[in-house]
């Protein structure tokens, strides 16, 4: 028994702060006040975390599917599609018919997600190409707070998994929002268009330095307003199918572009 009590007090130390007598490098966590997010997104907020301090990558949700996909015929060109809704709610299918095109787009998920599911949901696949579309969640801080760096980060880290598996890289630019609908009002104030357009071109020049694809969504789908055309969303963030449709072939040309490095 007293053997066993060092012990004891260690691991009950661990669910709690350390005592002020014993060592600890890092500083004392912060407290930080909860934003109301509102009727909608603030249930769907409470939901999601419990499941999120399980796993954060939510990589339960594509295990099944990723189980049962074959690899890859011989000579068959697989390409993942890897984002959060705006990939989700891209019907692949549609857009690229009969091509072996996988989508593992999950709804409201940031760069570091993508990150912790990368291998699972990308490199396991055996792809030859994957196309990554992220950051405006980010952008709106729903999930987590980031710094642009914070962003070109993870995007950098998502791309030398990639290369590091011989899987080449398309991304796509960071789709342009707009606040001309009641469901939208909010939409530009959460994500400035600036801030998106200065991502942009740091994700431009990344992908023209490394030999990457770049799909340049934005560029087809705003206005002369800086803005997303109101004909192509109705919430202000997703396309709706006549966005997708413009977006397909750039998407196409990109990775066209990508398996020809």
């Amino acid at each position: 028994m007293m053997r066993a009590l060092p012990l004891l007090l260690l691991l009950t130390a661990g669910a709690a702060q350390a005592a002020p007598d014993q060592y600890q490098s890092s500083p004392e966590r912060r407290t930080v006040a909860e934003k109301d997010w509102g009727p909608w997104l603030g249930p769907f907020r409470a939901k999601l975390v419990p499941s999120l301090m399980q796993d954060f990558g939510e990589r339960y949700l594509y295990a099944p599917a990723n189980a049962a996909l074959p690899a890859p015929k011989p000579g068959e060109q697989r390409v993942v599609f890897l984002g959060d809704s705006i990939t989700d709610r891209w019907n692949l299918a549609a857009s690229f018919p009969g091509k072996p095109y996988v989508n593992r787009g999950i709804g409201s998920q940031v760069t570091a997600q993508m990150l912790l599911r990368f291998h699972q949901d990308v490199v396991a696949l055996k792809p030859n190409v994957v196309v990554i579309l992220a950051g405006i969640n980010d952008i709106q801080g729903f999930l987590q707070q980031e710094t642009p760096e914070q962003i070109e980060a993870n995007w950098e880290t998502m791309a030398d998994l990639a290369d590091a598996h011989h899987i080449k890289v398309v991304f796509g630019s960071i789709l342009p929002v707009n606040n001309y609908t009641e469901a939208a009002r909010d939409v530009v104030k959460d994500r400035k268009p600036a801030q998106l357009v200065a991502l942009n071109g740091w994700l431009r020049a990344f992908c023209t330095e490394r030999g990457y694809g770049f799909a340049d969504y934005h560029a087809a789908l705003v206005d002369r307003n800086g803005l997303m055309a109101a004909a192509y969303t109705q919430d202000g963030v997703h396309p709706l199918d006549n966005g997708y449709a413009v977006m397909a072939p750039i998407a196409d040309r990109a990775i066209e572009q990508a398996l020809k490095q």
